[in-house]
């Protein structure tokens, strides 16, 4: 959603806000369902109902789920029609939908509603609606249909692109802007408009990689044919088709064609040179739209095989499709479910697949943060680049083995081993390997399993100086659990009591503070109680039985001698962690938590979800639900094949626009 529809909303909510808190205004009247829409949907909205009620909220397993933010006005009156599930027909005061949001029985999101308040006023007008109309039919929700939209080549699928299609090896997508991370991954449609910045950039890097593909002659073989002179037009038509064909990855219409024939002549007749026309045309083809994006599938045309060929070797493979693709596309081999199930299996095997796939797990776990994080060095004078890599590497390892052999995927986050080097070794306190990532089992009271128990994930939430109960809280529930946690209100003080020699503190009880606030209390119950169980686990992923807190003198203390060395204290550590709101999720490890999340509905549902984001290039919708049932059923019925995972998503309506024959 942009920020001008944003901005929008949240008008239409605060300005609702004042006038229902307006003194001596009259309550309006539920005349008829519109009244949801107009009056009490930005009293939710204000009260950011949705963040915690949808598919990916804290409250997805409550069974109240707000539709997509897109949702026309039919839709959000269906929703809010739906809503008498959660009425009380013989009292309705004292409906779920009235005591949930008033905090007048517990309510994981605390209070929103205030009691007694004008907003509790119109939310009861709708609940009385509601009873008048428990006799009526159910009106049908309708789902939102996604709509075809073209995706941009990210940088990486750029670089590996021009490497396929010229050879290059510059990676000159690193002079373009960074990708910003869009709910939760850089290749979201949302993020890929092109800035003037970025089309600058495009430009350049289009006369680099022209100017070096012919560099010296034709050395990368691009033309097809041997001119005979440099105005040789069939060798020119030739090229331009079998090059404009792999950039395009679809065939040049006769219009295009001969846009760049007349570009070619230009060039040619510039120089006389055969190769120079040639030069302008891959030059001006690498900056043409249809080279820097590809589209979804539209309704059955002849460029729909081109299309679906370009969608999955661009996500199975994060490149353009091969010969062997563009030619099925060709012959009409990627029209039925079978056709495309056979390319899917060769396309696996091919080692570009693990490549791609990779570049899936890097952003899904934030590789980036881990990769740019820094530590106090008087604390962890062992934290290096190097570590740093033999981190990632663990993780990358235990991820390969499970994608790749066959393994129950769930065991990502259950696994009683990992796959360690010297290093990693040295820093779980562990014996040496007798080669480099060998794989090796974690001791039975190590407390490790999984990702949760390795380094990566523990650096990657914790902060320079100290663990941080809250990113580590916070990256569970939306990384491994697909919940939206509801950002802090505005003006909020998040700063913690500062330690001094008169009270040292561990962590949990400085975050205390947040629990005893109301205005913090409701979402950092919900993050802090699941990072607590990680405290035995430092800023490293180094084991510790006590939270040794050093206490540095302050530039003052230094300058008039009160204290010249930093002192420490060994403080003992409460470890008792658990997921608010899911009944037996108590834990005081990553192993139990480990097993824990392996073993539940909710987390193996958003392994589904994380992968299908990253598929489609977006949030999952309304009229996606079938598609996603469908793959989790299958992922799950596969004892959590990721393979088989990537074929139903594949093979889903929502991926290709329209379900195979």
């Amino acid at each position: 959603m942009s920020l001008f529809r944003r901005s929008a909303k949240l008008a239409v909510a605060l300005i609702a806000c004042v006038i229902y808190a307006s003194p001596g205004m009259a309550q309006p009247v539920a005349n008829d369902a519109g009244f949801f829409v107009d009056n009490l949907l930005p009293i939710f909205e204000n009260a950011q109902c949705r963040l915690c009620h949808n598919d990916n909220g804290i409250a997805s397993r409550s069974g109240l789920r707000f539709p997509d933010a897109e949702a026309d006005r039919d839709r959000l009156i269906a929703f809010g029609l739906s809503l008498r599930t959660f009425v009380d027909p013989e009292d309705p005061a004292k409906s779920r939908l009235v005591l949930k949001p008033t905090q007048r029985i517990q309510h994981t999101g605390g209070e929103r509603i205030p009691p007694d308040s004008p907003d509790e006023e119109t939310l009861l007008v709708w609940v009385n609606y509601l009873r008048t109309q428990a006799d009526k039919a159910d009106r049908t929700a309708t789902g939102i249909k996604p709509h075809g939209e073209i995706r941009r080549l990210t940088r990486s699928q750029y670089n590996n692109t021009v490497y396929e299609l010229l050879g290059d090896q510059t990676r000159p997508s690193g002079q373009f802007p960074q990708e910003d991370y869009i709910h939760g991954y850089r290749n979201q449609i949302e993020g890929q408009g092109i800035s003037p910045i970025l089309a600058e950039a495009y430009g350049r890097a289009a006369e680099r990689l022209a100017r070096n593909a012919f560099r010296g002659g034709d050395h990368r073989h691009l033309i097809p044919c041997k001119p005979a002179s440099a105005s040789d037009d069939s060798c020119r038509d030739a090229f331009i088709r079998s090059f404009g064909l792999k950039a395009f990855r679809r065939p040049l219409t006769s219009k295009e064609a001969q846009t760049y024939a007349g570009l070619f002549g230009l060039g040619a007749r510039r120089e006389g040179l055969f190769l120079e026309g040639a030069r302008m045309v891959v030059e001006a083809m690498l900056q043409s739209p249809s080279f820097l994006f590809y589209a979804e599938p539209q309704p059955p045309t002849v460029l729909r095989p081109y299309q679906t060929a370009a969608l999955l070797s661009y996500f199975l493979w994060d490149t353009m499709p091969d010969e062997a693709l563009l030619r099925a596309a060709k012959e009409g081999q990627l029209e039925t479910a079978g056709q495309i199930r056979n390319q899917l299996q060769r396309m696996l095997d091919d080692p570009r697949a693990q490549q791609a796939l990779e570049q899936f797990l890097a952003q899904w776990l934030r590789f980036d943060r881990i990769e740019t994080a820094v530590r106090d060095r008087r604390i962890y004078p062992e934290f290096s680049a190097e570590l740093v890599d033999s981190m990632i590497e663990e993780t990358r390892q235990l991820f390969n083995s499970l994608v790749w052999q066959g393994g129950n995927f769930m065991e990502f986050f259950n696994a009683e081993y990992s796959f360690l080097n010297t290093s990693m070794a040295k820093l779980y306190g562990l014996s040496a390997p007798a080669a480099e990532f060998q794989r090796a089992s974690f001791p039975a009271d190590s407390g490790r399993a999984g990702i949760l128990g390795q380094a990566s994930f523990l650096t990657v939430t914790s902060k320079p100086a100290e663990t941080s109960p809250t990113e580590r809280g916070l990256f569970v529930r939306e990384h491994f659990l697909c919940q939206t946690v509801p950002p802090p209100p505005p003006g909020v003080d998040t700063t913690l009591p500062a330690l001094s020699d008169d009270r040292p503190m561990t962590t949990r009880e400085r975050l205390a503070v947040h629990l005893s606030n109301p205005a913090c209390a409701g979402c950092h119950l919900l993050v802090d109680n699941i990072g607590f169980g990680f405290e035995h686990y430092d800023a490293i992923g180094r084991f510790r039985e006590h939270q040794t807190v050093t206490i540095f003198p302050t530039q003052d203390e230094r300058r008039r001698k009160v204290k010249t060395k930093p002192s420490e204290y060994n403080l003992p550590i409460d470890a008792a962690g658990l997921i608010q709101g899911l009944n037996g999720s108590e834990f005081s490890s990553p192993a139990v938590l480990g097993r824990y999340l392996a073993n539940d509905a909710g987390c193996q549902k958003c392994v589904v979800k994380q992968l299908f984001r990253y598929a489609l290039g977006r949030i999952e919708m309304d009229a996606d639900q079938p598609s996603i049932d469908r793959a989790f059923e299958r992922f799950r019925d596969s004892r959590f094949q990721i393979k088989e995972l990537i074929i139903s998503i594949v093979s889903s309506e929502s991926f290709l626009g329209t379900p195979p024959s």
